[in-house]
């Protein structure tokens, strides 16, 4: 669950790292992490992973047996193993608060130290942001389909390994759900436990009754049924409502559980037959192999489904593999120790970077609601009631402009300086309310699950300048 070896690092980045210190280039430079597009075809994302990032920079070392290891690959010189030997990450580290909703091209983490530090934390810092940001997105968007209501996750034994279902846990629980299937996720993480019975349990008594009443008798207060071990209306409804009628006279409530089939046609009938028995206060969940899709789809149908368990298409990110981040050098110091902006160009426009340290700023109208997210130069202030340009950040034509009526919020914060911890991180309920209520401040079309309206991720005029100086220093002659 914890990692403490650098060696969680791509071997590239060790190399580098070693031709790095024999040139003597360890100089400052600062990395961006920032991704290109959206996941999911959606048009919002979560910004998930920060405090596990945090605390695996803090605890980054070679321990002798990985020094052991590298001087096994016969690729390393003795005086640079020698030198990694005390290998601690002492720069800083800026980032957006965990559970922002964030958007393609802005910077979400930026790591400012030595060459060689920067270097070598680049496949951890992806590893962990891509892959917590891919689940906590698609649990949000599972969240926002499902009319707001309660998510289960379900989806330990679908995860890919140990820790993708720890960290899988985590941020599905970030991004909306009410618990989880995952026990050791529950005590590490403190998320509430979640789970019904399986079909084995049913099956291992006489009857679906016996099986019903056993695990009442032993579970009165979190009891839900599995109603399709054998036939869900014919058998399982029946006798659910037959032991549920016994838990409703001890004044105890209970729900059932829908695992396949046609999930609104059964909920609607089972519903009625509960409905008819007297128990209104019945529950219904479902599972089977659900993503947000297939949520909206029967919560706009009128399906009475009551809360939703999803597992393998929420845990391993269903039909989108991998979160786009990237991790790319925006400055480094020159020979005479100044601090320069570098720049990466590419034949695709959307692939050239943004050149220097930047801050993200989030503007809302007077209403509150949120307008652009502004990428300025660090240090570049956006003030109230001024009449801006931003620009695409491709840096070409296209532009608004906006008058700063409302709030312009700086999203980048100093998290750790000199490779220690300045802020503390807050607790996983609170980053969980934060998602939610970030949401609020966007507009409906940004946030719907099939082609959701684009939202403005723009540059100040002075950023978009020095990018153009920069094109025109490098490519002018070209």
């Amino acid at each position: 669950m914890e990692n403490r070896s650098a060696l969680f690092t791509d071997f590239y980045s060790l190399t580098m790292a070693q031709g790095y210190w024999k040139k003597r280039m360890n100089r400052r430079s600062v990395f961006e992490m920032f991704f290109r597009r959206q996941p999911f075809d959606g048009g919002f994302s979560v910004f998930a992973g920060l405090e596990p990032l945090i605390e695996a920079i803090r605890r980054f070392s070679f321990s002798p047996e990985d020094i052991g290891y590298l001087r096994s690959l016969n690729m390393f010189e003795d005086d640079f193993l020698d030198y990694l030997k005390g290998f601690r990450f002492t720069g800083s580290l800026y980032a957006m608060d965990e559970g922002r909703i964030v958007f393609p091209h802005e910077p979400l983490v930026r790591v400012d130290g030595g060459l060689i530090e920067c270097q070598i934390l680049e496949g951890m810092l992806l590893n962990i942001i891509n892959f917590q940001s891919l689940i906590a997105t698609k649990t949000a968007r599972v969240w926002l389909a499902a009319g707001k209501g309660t998510i289960m996750e379900f989806g330990l034994r679908r995860a890919q390994g140990f820790d993708g279902a720890m960290s899988a846990s985590r941020a599905a629980f970030i991004g909306g759900a009410d618990g989880t299937s995952n026990v050791l996720a529950g005590k590490a993480y403190g998320i509430p436990v979640l789970g019904t019975m399986a079909h084995s349990w049913v099956m291992a008594f006489p009857s679906e009754e016996d099986a019903f009443d056993a695990y009442a008798e032993l579970y009165p207060d979190k009891t839900v049924f599995l109603i399709d071990t054998y036939d869900t209306l014919k058998s399982g409804i029946r006798s659910a409502i037959k032991a549920g009628k016994k838990l409703a006279a001890q004044g105890k409530k209970f729900g059932v559980r829908l695992d396949s089939g046609d999930i609104h046609y059964l909920s609607v009938q089972v519903r009625k037959m509960l409905d008819d028995a007297g128990l209104r206060d019945a529950a219904i969940a479902v599972s089977n192999d659900l993503d947000e899709r297939i949520v909206q789809t029967l919560t706009n149908a009128g399906a009475p489904v009551d809360s939703w368990g999803v597992g393998t298409r929420m845990v391993t990110g269903g039909d989108d593999a991998a979160f786009s981040g990237v991790y790319k050098l925006v400055a480094k110091e020159d020979g005479a120790g100044r601090l320069v902006p570098a720049i990466k160009f590419s034949d695709n426009p959307e692939k050239t970077t943004m050149p220097g340290l930047k801050q993200v700023w989030r503007v809302r109208d007077a209403g509150g609601f949120a307008v652009a997210d502004v990428m300025a130069q660090d240090g570049e202030t956006l003030e109230k009631n001024a009449r801006c340009a931003f620009w695409h950040p491709s840096a070409d034509y296209r532009h608004f402009y906006h008058t700063l009526e409302g709030k312009a919020e700086s999203l980048l914060r100093l998290r750790l300086r000199n490779g220690e911890l300045i802020l503390p991180h807050p607790p996983l309920g609170e980053i969980r309310k934060l998602v939610k209520s970030d949401l609020e401040i966007f507009d409906s079309s940004y946030k719907r699950i099939l082609n959701p309206h684009i939202y403005k991720v723009s540059i100040t005029e002075g950023l978009r300048a020095l990018k153009l100086e920069l094109m025109e220093t490098y490519l002018g002659d070209l």
